[in-house]
């Protein structure tokens, strides 16, 4: 029935501070931008290496997401990167916020938390290439 991951979507507060932090601090390609008139909204589609896409919106008048204590649906989203302390480096010579290194107790790896501009939970998983 299915075929592997196609999507995540995000709703942003700020589109040109959201949008400049997937683009500039995570990297992200851009595949298609595209303004929605009629709902006064805009939808950025990025690519993720392996296949996957990041798309962006925004709509007026979005509530904040519940945060802690941690709120029923999708908890966080996880990047996969084969040296997680270079990749803390490059977040923090960006200006981005990185918790500390934890060890996932069932299998060894280690990860650590980030946010993006609206506090969305994002995470970077140690994995092998």
């Amino acid at each position: 029935m299915l075929s592997g991951f196609h999507h995540v979507a995000i709703i942003a507060s700020d589109y040109a501070r959201s949008k400049a932090f997937y683009t500039k601090v995570l990297g992200l390609a851009v595949i298609a931008e595209t303004y929605r008139a009629a709902r006064d909204s805009w939808k950025l589609d990025l690519a993720l290496p392996g296949g996957g896409q990041i798309e962006l919106f925004t709509f007026p008048g979005a509530p904040p997401r519940p945060t802690r204590p941690e709120a029923q649906g999708l908890r966080h989203l996880c990047f996969a990167t084969p040296d997680l302390d270079a990749a803390m480096a490059e977040l923090q010579a960006k200006g981005v916020t990185v918790e500390p290194v934890r060890v996932d107790e069932g299998t060894g790896a280690r990860f650590t938390f980030f946010a993006d501009p609206d506090g969305l939970p994002l995470e970077l998983y140690e994995q092998a290439p």
